[in-house]
């Protein structure tokens, strides 16, 4: 970030969070400035049209107007991007799932933080996660759109189209959204199965798995240890836990544990380069919008192995670090809305 500082606006009933919220972005000046704050939704959507900010701040749950409500507005009015602050209750991972399929841009767990000490340890996340979204909003060198085919072509006697028996999606920022419109765009007749990492703390995946079964033609659940993998079926691994495919039999398991020892909770890498083992030169690996570069070396694996691999375009991710890291692993790069016509292309679908 460069030039005049990023104006964000803090949007939170509570008195104390807006203080919190604006001390954990002090380390990031002249680079980011506060520029207002509002209580409400309605405050927020006067001071949105008032200093047009570039970040808007925003609890999910508040009374009256809401941040559900003050998203929709926003972003019909003068679309702004929104980092949302959420709790992982029930309904709060609901609400913020909503808010996200709605057009924020991502969100920010304060569940478990009940003190000023708890809160303030969330500020690394916070910094990283809006340092993310406006470099994203910055101009790049380069905005022409890219091939659709990379110069990384299918390897020599890759197997026929339906001959895949895994499809293995990883995704972060934006993810929420990018999902909706890819799982339930799949066929139900989907010849191989389909397992997810979404960067995402504990307590939201069963409410994002839920969401998507509703709207799916495949059957949509979070992962439980030991859930075969097969065509028809959707496993999103659980927040917080770190998730892997392994070969039993004549199938796929997956295999559900807790780790510390990894940045990400699930990872894509992890769970791609299973993937890459249990499935050599049987599975397509899927990289969505998201910041870092969690994937990349899980696709060069699946792409090593004889699978296929297939990334988002910079055009249409929120974020363009994870597709941009694997995109020279990978043999297409798409658009989010061919996304899944492309996964239904290479599987094929059952007689």
């Amino acid at each position: 970030m460069t030039g005049e500082p990023a104006r964000v606006l803090l949007v939170d009933d509570s008195a104390f969070m807006r203080r919190a919220a604006a001390r954990m972005l002090e380390p990031m000046l002249p680079a980011v400035r506060v520029a207002g704050t509002a209580a409400n939704g309605v405050e927020a959507l006067e001071r949105v049209r008032e200093l047009r900010p570039d970040l808007v701040i925003m609890d999910v749950e508040m009374p009256g107007v809401g941040g559900l409500e003050a998203l929709g507005r926003i972003m019909a009015e003068c679309p702004t991007p929104v980092l949302l602050l959420s709790s992982h209750t029930r309904a709060g991972a609901d609400v913020t799932l909503r808010a996200l399929e709605a057009g924020a841009v991502d969100f920010v767990d304060k569940g478990g933080a009940a003190t000023s000490m708890d809160i303030h340890s969330l500020a690394p996340l916070l910094r990283e996660k809006v340092a993310a979204i406006l470099a994203a909003r910055a101009p790049h060198a380069s905005t022409a759109a890219g091939p659709a085919f990379r110069a990384v072509a299918p390897s020599a006697g890759e197997t026929r189209a339906g001959d895949y028996e895994v499809v293995a999606i990883g995704t972060s920022t934006g993810g929420p959204r990018a999902l909706a419109e890819v799982i339930p765009a799949l066929p139900a007749g989907l010849s191989a199965g389909v397992v997810v990492a979404q960067h995402m703390p504990a307590g939201f995946t069963e409410t994002l798995a839920e969401r998507l079964d509703r709207r799916s033609r495949l059957r949509v659940s979070e992962a439980r240890n030991g859930d075969e993998v097969r065509p028809g079926r959707v496993l999103i691994a659980p927040g917080g836990r770190q998730m892997a495919v392994e070969r039993e039999g004549g199938g796929l398991r997956v295999r559900v544990w807790d780790d510390d020892t990894r940045l990400h909770r699930p990872s894509v890498d992890t769970l791609f380069a299973s993937v890459a083992q249990a499935a050599p030169g049987r599975a397509v690996g899927v990289v969505l919008t998201g910041m870092g570069s969690d994937g990349a070396e899980g696709m060069r694996l699946i792409r090593a192995g004889g699978g296929r691999g297939l990334v988002e375009s910079a055009e249409s991710a929120v974020i363009d670090g994870m597709p941009g890291a694997a995109r020279a692993m990978a043999e297409r790069s798409l658009p989010l809305c061919d996304i899944a016509r492309a996964v239904a292309e290479l599987c094929g679908v059952l007689p």
